[in-house]
């Protein structure tokens, strides 16, 4: 992207990092203190186009380059593509594009080209598990922050915890893998039942096909293929494997990419 067909030479410089990007910041470590930015445009408009947590969540969708905003989330896309679609976070002209902000705009043009005629493979149906995760700010006096989750519940979940909320937390952060959506979060102990610890790996739908011959767990394994499953979809898992994946957005549920999608992609990108 920053070299075909144009070279595209930013100058870097140092921001501080913003306080909602630590707050929104679930990965390994910490954030530094400074973050090394470049200029696409001369003024502050746009900069972030969609949230980042699950963007890429299938196979048609990704994050060409991350935006710098104040009030958003750390790793929100600031360029991204959605099968055959540009998604462009800047708001200015190109006569107010920075000349390497201009160029990549070209690169990103002729790059989406590539993907001329794919329509999306998973329409947005449900929120990502991760968009619900956070920060809490520290305490006053102290510098311990917590993990926290903000999304909705459902009203059983609810009343089970009623006057225990920092218990409905902790539930909720721990079993981040078993999240699905059913009038708001759940967390899937049907699952964790068969001793699954994940709603979203490949792994996992393998072995409740198999526990369909179980006659003990036939039923529960049924229920949760209804669950996460569109009823009408063949799985491969011999020699169609890498075209299998599992969206959140697209409603909590596993897909198969359309044969020859991917290797339409790889051999348009090996032409240019």
């Amino acid at each position: 992207m920053y070299r075909t067909p144009l070279a595209v030479q930013p100058e870097f410089e140092f921001r501080t990092t913003p306080e909602s990007y630590r707050l929104g910041y679930v990965g390994e470590g910490k954030l530094p203190d400074q973050m090394k930015v470049w200029r696409v445009q001369n003024t502050p408009k746009g900069s972030v186009v969609a949230p980042g947590s699950g963007f890429e969540d299938s196979p048609d969708a990704e994050i060409i380059a991350t935006g710098l905003n104040r009030i958003k989330r750390y790793g929100d896309v600031g360029i991204g593509r959605h099968a055959n679609v540009l998604q462009w976070g800047y708001g200015d002209p190109p006569s107010q594009m920075t000349e390497a902000g201009r160029k990549l705009f070209i690169n990103c043009i002729h790059y989406i080209h590539r993907f001329d005629g794919q329509a999306p493979l998973v329409r947005r149906e449900r929120e990502g598990r991760l968009s619900a995760l956070r920060w809490a700010p520290a305490q006053k006096g102290t510098t311990q922050q917590k993990l926290v989750f903000s999304g909705t519940y459902p009203q059983d979940v609810i009343r089970k915890y009623q006057g225990r909320s920092d218990e409905l937390n902790d539930y909720y952060v721990k079993n981040l893998e078993l999240l699905y959506r059913d009038q708001g979060y759940r967390v899937d102990e049907d699952l964790k039942s068969l001793g699954l610890k994940s709603n979203r790996k490949i792994e996992t739908l393998g072995r409740l096909f198999e526990l369909l011959k179980d006659e003990t767990r036939r039923e529960i394994a049924q229920r949760l293929l209804d669950r996460y499953t569109d009823g009408h979809t063949t799985f491969d898992f011999k020699n169609g494997r890498d075209r299998i994946y599992f969206s959140d957005f697209g409603g909590y549920k596993f897909f198969v990419v359309p044969e020859g999608y991917l290797t339409a992609k790889a051999a348009k990108a090996a032409k240019e």
